[in-house]
């Protein structure tokens, strides 16, 4: 059963760690610097259990406006928010940044407290009260409890352990669903045990000995040792704060922002398609392709908002963006992001992505319109075949489109079956289990048909293209095995005719003009009266000069497709009823002497070495004969 994660978010200075500690018992500031200087700079974390049974992790975050980046990489993962204002300040700009944060990562549920009550008069504390009420007015914390508390004298402390008690034994504890995912907020090493890293798991389970993979850079690890608040374990899930010893990888190798996942389950990428809303709080319009910091799970990269269907937007408007990233980040669609400002450095917006390996985007296009309706209301099919309508001829893996649904096992065969029962989707390889659409093949058909009439039109008098020719014009890197399915439905389909390496048009019949018809009976008569002291090539096309000597070899190659002449060699046609007697002459010859070579041969047919030698290799390659030595017999 997954744990509940608590994070606090608030001003610099507002108590949230002298509000842990209270709850706790845990100091949350580990580092020297924080207990020089009495502020929290990186995240800390601690656990409180409940009456209700459950216990609930802590993430403390830093309040200053300088390590806002922390905050960002701690509130990954957190499904409640403990928004902590302290009672002589009231709303300050973290107070505000931070919330706006909070709502942007998707945290639907939490509570509001008021520290420093004992600081204030009674007057005063029911003023920053209402205060802080008009501020979340509208939003997800609108009707959240709020407590006053004093961290020094202990007051109110029950009633926030009392209220959190509340809202864990009423949260959904189901396991979120999928591969194992554990964005890195921490890497540190243990004497003895080596690479540790910590974070909140947002997916899945893992145990002992189980493979990893950190990405996006793809290395890959064992798991060696797993901790959650201190204490073995030997398997973990989703939602639980948790410290991963990392056998096979060093220290040096991780950093905060990669993703520790279960192998084959994620996907670097640079471009994502996306939500984005650009916040009401914002002073200026933002302009189509904007630099700034883009935060995803605890990842901070520079990249730039690139506005699908905008020149810029005004403050409080919502669009469809794509987010061009300068280093790899690797997610799930669904997964929410933060972006804050280049310079200088605040939180202007976020939003949801939906395209976790998207094609960069032409802008204003209708069809961008189309494919974020598809993102937002489209049912799991219907997005199955839009991420492989897009992958087009290439197709995609079936875990390739695990990764871009952000559906598997079980709940990604059922998404796949109608489809592919239906032939909406076809499996083109299955060892891999790469797949395509059937209406890429439908183009691919019309495609290859097309082709082959362009072919046709200005090469009547040839039969047809060679397969490998049409391959190689379809597309430059079409795969061998979803060429000859597609050449497989083609024929099925009555809408080609293949003859031996060449591909034709069902429909083509090889048509002769006036010309080409009396070219035709001209080098018919031409290589009859010739006999066995055939022509070359050359000849041919200078006893035929008065036609062009395209068409003469065009004709040669329909004449011996015909059957009327037999190609020898590449310089020599034959009649092909001057060679069927030779070869009947032959066939006697053996028969009786039980072999021939080249000098009987000349003598059987008075033919000198420029036709006899040409002759007998063309027996032999018929497999008429067979050479032993200087010798043929029939085979």
């Amino acid at each position: 059963m997954r744990e509940i994660v608590l994070g606090t978010a608030g001003h610099v200075d507002h108590g949230k760690t002298s509000l842990v500690r209270a709850l706790t018992g845990i100091e949350t500031d580990r580092l020297k610097e924080e207990k020089a200087r009495g502020i929290t700079i990186e995240l800390g974390f601690a656990f409180i259990d409940l009456p209700c049974g459950h216990r609930l992790g802590i993430v403390d975050v830093p309040g200053h406006e300088r390590f806002v980046r922390n905050m960002v990489a701690g509130a990954a993962g957190i499904d409640l928010v403990a928004l902590v204002v302290a009672a002589d300040e009231g709303i300050m700009p973290q107070t505000r940044e931070h919330f706006e944060i909070c709502r942007l990562l998707g945290v639907k549920r939490g509570l509001v407290i008021i520290t420093k009550m004992d600081m204030v008069e009674p007057d005063w504390l029911e003023l920053v009260q209402d205060e802080v009420r008009d501020f979340l007015q509208g939003s997800f914390l609108e009707d959240a409890p709020m407590l006053p508390v004093s961290s020094i004298t202990g007051a109110g402390i029950e009633a926030v352990k009392a209220t959190l008690d509340q809202l864990v034994a009423a949260s959904d504890f189901s396991e979120a669903y999928g591969p194992f995912r554990l964005p890195v907020d921490r890497v540190f090493t243990m004497k003895g045990f080596g690479a540790v890293v910590t974070g909140t798991s947002i997916s899945g389970r893992i145990g002992l000995g189980d493979e990893v993979v950190f990405y996006p850079r793809r290395i890959n690890g064992k798991i060696r040792g797993i901790q959650v608040h201190g204490q073995e374990r030997n398997e973990v899930e989703a939602g639980y704060r948790t410290a991963i010893n990392v056998q096979g990888v060093d220290k040096d190798e991780i950093h905060r922002g990669e993703v520790l996942a279960t192998p084959g389950c994620l996907e670097p990428s640079y471009v994502f398609d996306a939500d984005f809303l650009y916040l009401s709080t914002n002073a200026k319009k933002l302009k189509n392709r904007r630099r700034v910091r883009v935060h995803i799970g605890t990842a901070e990269v520079m990249g730039r908002v690139a506005l699908l269907e905008d020149e810029e937007l005004t403050p409080g408007a919502e669009a469809a963006v794509q987010l061009l990233l300068e280093e790899p980040v690797s997610v799930w669609p669904g997964d929410h992001y933060v972006v804050r400002s280049y310079s200088p450095v605040h939180t202007i917006g976020g939003g949801v992505i939906w395209n976790c390996a998207a094609p960069k985007r032409r802008r204003f296009k209708q069809a961008n319109q189309e494919i974020f309706a598809l993102y937002r209301e489209g049912s799991p099919e219907d997005l199955a075949l839009f991420h492989l309508g897009e992958s087009g001829a290439r197709g995609l893996t079936q875990q390739e489109l695990a990764v871009r649904l952000g559906l598997f096992g079980k709940r990604l065969q059922k998404t796949l079956e109608k489809n592919i029962s239906a032939r909406r989707i076809l499996v083109i390889e299955p060892e891999k289990q790469r797949m395509i659409t059937g209406e890429t093949l439908a183009a691919l058909s019309a495609k290859a048909e097309k082709l082959l009439t362009g072919f046709h039109r200005e090469n009547p008098l040839k039969s047809g293209l060679s397969v490998e020719e049409l391959r190689g014009r379809l597309q430059r890197d079409l795969s061998p095995r979803l060429f000859q399915i597609l050449l497989q439905e083609m024929l099925k389909n009555n809408l080609v005719r293949q003859e031996e390496s060449l591909i034709r048009l069902a429909s083509h019949q090889v048509s002769l003009g006036g010309d080409a018809r009396t070219l035709r009976r001209e080098l018919g008569e031409f290589y009859r009266q010739a006999g066995l002291q055939a022509p070359t090539s050359k000849e041919t096309l200078e006893r035929h000069g008065k036609y062009p000597a395209t068409l003469v070899r065009e004709l040669l190659e329909v004449m011996v497709r015909d059957g009327d002449l037999v190609k020898v060699s590449e310089d020599l046609h034959y009649d092909a009823q001057a060679l069927e007697q030779l070869k009947e002459k032959l066939v006697a010859f053996i028969k009786a002497e039980g072999e021939i070579d080249a000098p009987r041969f000349k003598n059987l047919t008075g033919l000198t070495r420029k036709f006899s030698i040409p002759l007998l290799e063309y027996f032999d390659r018929v497999k008429l004969t067979l050479r032993i030595g200087d010798t043929r017999r029939l085979r």
